[in-house]
């Protein structure tokens, strides 16, 4: 295929990246919004990203396991297009369910909160199909050498999705007239704020989803992507994803029980579901360290799990998805929750916010993983390393630009220029990488380990823009841990990234923890969850330098 064919293509498969950062980044307004509709707990609040993301593991798992059924693999059977196509009808099916789901939907009827859920599982069981295929063949479009640079572009447009999405929900929901957070929460409960004001949208995006499934379709430019390898059941490690799957539900299940049975919430109760949360967390590291440590004397049986790149590499995800989730999830709380009711301030030390004043903020964090990407995304292009320089220099500001632009009027002076120190601290960052993927992530988990403890222990703006900062910091790693993993996989790369995207379980599983900390303990504290995912991925980017070294992939790490 030439090059210009390419890059049709790869236009082409970037639209269905905005979708899925339309949809997701939207959550971060949705949450905080039901949890006040709904009358539910932080922890409930969060099991709209445990139905979203659940369905990234679930969707994943079940293409594996039918594929080893039939010994088969079925995606590259499809074909990456066909893959994309199917997972967009799937999506569709669950945009336009939310239509009837929410039909009527009354303030405090918890029993559409549970329909809405279901069909946000649907739509993520979609996304999931999609990203298993979309992922590797971006990185199929070109050499495997840049493809973490398509990633990034595709990214960059992902982002685009997520910097939007905020705002137009909170506007569909909420309208345009500034309200304070008494006659906000005053409207919702009367329900002259409702539910059903998302159904026209979710109509939308449904049919644009069928729109996509078309483009994908009935394009020619777009090559329907096969590989030539013979696929292997490895049915190890299915057992062992299996029974995972048992784990996790079990102790969701049991959770779940606690709040439709009718138990009053007692402090006895409240460590109970955090144990079983915490259960659930152990058992995806448990599990992943037993693949690794089995295979390593048995290989056969354990199909990609064999390699410990991708192993370390799935934790990674777990952990890098997990953060990247929590943090903007549970900063609608922070905002909210009243730390000081004489003044009127919450745990930062800032005016409580309401459910619509949040928006630009979710905004502005998902805006930051747009930055990185667009940045990320420049070697696509191959620049004079001359203008390349600048380019790292004026790309972050020109994204921060339409930033601004989308969220007019909603930051001060002051902020405006605390999120500049942040982009510049950022470009910092990518001056001293050099486009290396392991220097990448030592540095940018480094630094947002040190952002979520400022966040932490500090109060005021700086407390706040620390937190965001987060984006920043996590916008190129996805790139840099996929490419990492299936490096050197060969035959096994279509079921590393299978095993790759069901790892996104981490968005379903440390949102719900972090949730349930905040509900014991305090909502800032509770944030030392996101600090523990970016101290691992500083881990793993030292530890999978070596693994690559044994096996003689070198990846010119300075």
């Amino acid at each position: 295929m030439s090059v210009k064919n390419n890059n049709s293509a790869l236009t082409t498969l970037v639209t269905v990246f905005f979708f899925w950062g339309f949809i997701a980044a939207s959550n971060g307004v949705f949450i905080p919004f039901c949890k006040t509709y709904f009358s539910i707990d932080q922890f409930q609040s969060q099991l709209v990203d445990f139905a979203f993301y659940g369905a990234y593991y679930l969707g994943a798992l079940v293409l594996f396991i039918i594929s080893s059924a039939v010994k088969k693999d079925i995606l590259n059977n499809w074909g990456y297009k066909n893959g994309i196509v199917y997972g967009l009808l799937i999506s569709a099916l669950g945009a336009l369910l939310m239509y009837p789901f929410v039909n009527g939907a009354q303030q405090g009827d918890t029993s559409v909160f549970y329909l809405v859920l279901l069909a946000l599982f649907i739509v993520g069981l979609g996304f999931s199909l999609q990203q298993t295929a979309a992922n590797p063949f971006a990185i199929a479009l070109g050499n495997p050498e840049t493809g973490s640079h398509r990633l990034n572009l595709a990214g960059g447009v992902n982002s685009f999705g997520t910097t939007i999405g905020p705002i137009v929900i909170a506007f569909i929901i909420f309208g345009s007239t500034p309200l304070s957070g008494d006659e906000l929460n005053q409207m919702i409960l009367n329900n002259e704020i409702k539910l059903t004001t998302i159904q026209y949208l979710y109509l939308g995006v449904g049919a644009l989803f069928l729109a996509a499934a078309a483009l994908f379709h009935f394009s020619k430019k777009l090559p329907n992507t096969k590989t030539n390898e013979v696929f292997e059941p490895a049915n190890k490690a299915k057992n062992m994803l299996i029974a995972l799957t048992i784990v996790i539900f079990l102790c969701f299940g049991l959770i779940f029980n606690t709040y439709t049975g009718g138990e009053v919430t007692t402090e006895a109760l409240e460590n109970k579901r955090l144990y079983l949360l915490l259960i659930a967390l152990f058992a995806v590291v448990i599990s992943v360290f037993f693949a690794n440590t089995r295979a390593s004397k048995s290989p056969q049986g354990w199909g990609a799990m064999k390699y410990p790149q991708l192993i370390l590499g799935m934790l990674a995800i777990f952990t890098y998805v997990g953060v990247e989730v929590t943090i903007q999830s549970n900063l609608g709380e922070l905002l909210k929750s009243v730390a000081d009711k004489i003044n009127n301030l919450n745990p930062l030390g800032l005016d409580v916010m309401n459910d619509a004043e949040i928006a630009p903020f979710i905004s502005l964090y998902w805006g930051g993983m747009m930055i990185g990407r667009w940045v990320g995304a420049i070697s696509v292009f191959n620049p004079s390393k001359g203008l390349k320089k600048w380019l790292l220099i004026l790309v972050p500001y020109v994204a921060f630009g339409v930033i601004l632009m989308v969220n007019f009027g909603s930051y001060s002076l002051t902020e405006i220029l605390l999120f500049s120190v942040c982009v510049a601290i950022q470009i910092g960052g990518f001056f001293l990488a050099k486009d290396n993927p392991i220097t990448t992530l030592k540095i940018f988990s480094t630094l947002g380990a040190i952002g979520v403890l400022i966040g932490i222990f500090a109060s005021g703006q700086l407390a706040l823009y620390a937190l965001i900062s987060g984006g920043l910091f996590c916008s190129i790693m996805w790139p840099c841990i996929f490419t990492l993993s299936i490096s050197g996989l060969g035959k096994y790369t279509s079921q590393g990234s299978a095993f790759l995207i069901m790892m996104i379980l981490g968005g379903a599983i440390i949102p719900p923890l972090q949730g349930k900390l905040a509900d014991i303990f305090s909502i800032q504290s509770s944030y030392w969850i996101a600090v523990a995912c970016f101290v691992y991925l500083l881990f793993y980017a030292f530890k999978t330098k070596s693994v690559l070294k044994k096996q003689g992939i070198t990846q010119n790490d300075d």
